[in-house]
């Protein structure tokens, strides 16, 4: 069986180096915001190319605490609006409920999957505060229009980055694209942890204050609130494993790349559409997704041949009964893009020999 992602293999690169990492830690007797956190932090800031770093105790909670602490600091209230694309994962558009602020949904571009940015001024109001593009996929989005038109209206930024760490875009990493951005190190990810985990990346030093202060109760100082915060924070084993692993990111992102670039000369199968790559640097394939009108069937294809495959997402946000206030509205590339998408196996621990037997079995699919 080729596994969609087999964490088991993944982490075996990394030993004994994760072992040691952990071991430290229990050692320490330091488990909560101490010298490991410290450390990944700044090394993860300068990888980024940016000031500050803050770790959080997940993806979500990194977007929301962003938006959370521009609410504090007056740059919006409650009821405003951001921006996001339709298509996203629901987690990007529950942090902007969870802050108190309107989600408004704007369609992806149909190449490329991230936010089409010609349909975002359409959608700017009085009370539009921001943009959240995704970087959906691991490619990162059109990030010279969207800050262009946010300059135009006054609107922040914030990068949806939880797919792409280490993907680039005009020189510059993601996570230094706009005026903060939102990372998970969620197991599976391009830098996954042992568990969850998640980080704030900005240049905007009274921005990282509030997020650190807010991920902290409210308090840079024990028993003293100056915020009504919450309690995500990034542990000690989950920073020290993330130190070990980041050292040799863009090694694995270049794999992922190879397997990637394998698929796009290999498969040949007309009724599949295949995912386009610009600029090499800004996809890093944390999923390779092929779009096909026979999705169940050519995934069953797969499955029967030993081939493990996923499906990012099933059914999208405003279809989602969490979601219903959304329900009426109409979204036809969004609603395509997770009516046709497949997940192929492509991460470091996967042999050329594997991926040559995907590309096989799905250039033997026969269509309808």
């Amino acid at each position: 069986m080729i596994k969609y992602c087999d964490l088991k293999e993944i982490n075996r690169a990394y030993e004994p180096q994760l072992t040691d990492a952990v071991t430290r830690v229990i050692h320490s007797g330091w488990y909560i915001r101490g010298n490991e956190v410290d450390g990944f932090e700044k090394a993860f800031a300068d990888y980024c190319g940016c000031k500050y770093c803050i770790g959080t105790g997940n993806g979500l909670d990194a977007l929301t605490i962003i938006l959370l602490a521009y609410r504090e600091k007056g740059v919006m209230k409650h009821g405003d609006e951001v921006i996001v694309p339709a298509n996203t994962y629901i987690a990007s558009i529950l942090s902007i409920i969870q802050a108190g602020l309107k989600p408004v949904l704007c369609e992806p571009d149909a190449r490329t999957y991230t936010i089409d940015a010609t349909r975002i001024e359409s959608l700017i109001t009085e009370r539009t505060r921001a943009i959240m593009p995704v970087h959906l996929y691991g490619y990162a989005a059109d990030m010279n229009e969207i800050n262009t038109i946010a300059g135009k209206y006054y609107l922040k930024v914030i990068e949806d980055a939880a797919q792409a760490h280490g993907a680039m875009y005009c020189n510059k990493k993601v996570g230094n694209l706009g005026d903060a951005a939102a990372f998970s190190f969620y197991p599976g990810k391009n830098l996954g942890a042992l568990g969850d985990g998640g980080a704030v990346t900005t240049n905007d030093h009274d921005l990282a204050e509030a997020v650190k202060a807010i991920g902290n109760y409210g308090s840079h100082k024990k028993y003293i609130n100056i915020y009504k915060g919450v309690n995500s924070r990034l542990d000690e084993l989950q920073a020290a494993t993330l130190k070990v692993k980041l050292q040799n990111l863009d090694v694995d992102n270049l794999r992922r790349n190879e397997i990637a670039q394998q698929y796009l000369n290999g498969i040949k199968n007309t009724g599949i559409r295949l995912p386009i790559t610009n600029d090499k640097e800004r996809h890093v394939f944390h999923i390779f997704a092929i779009m096909s009108k026979e999705r169940e069937a050519l995934q069953e294809h797969l499955a029967q041949n030993g081939i493990e495959t996923l499906i990012h997402y099933p059914v999208p946000p405003h279809r989602q009964e969490a979601l219903r206030e959304f329900s009426h509205l109409s979204f036809p590339i969004t609603e395509e893009i997770h009516e046709t998408e497949l997940s192929l196996p492509c991460n470091p621990s996967m042999s050329d020999n594997e991926v040559q037997k995907v590309i096989e079995v799905i250039n033997s699919f026969k269509q309808k």
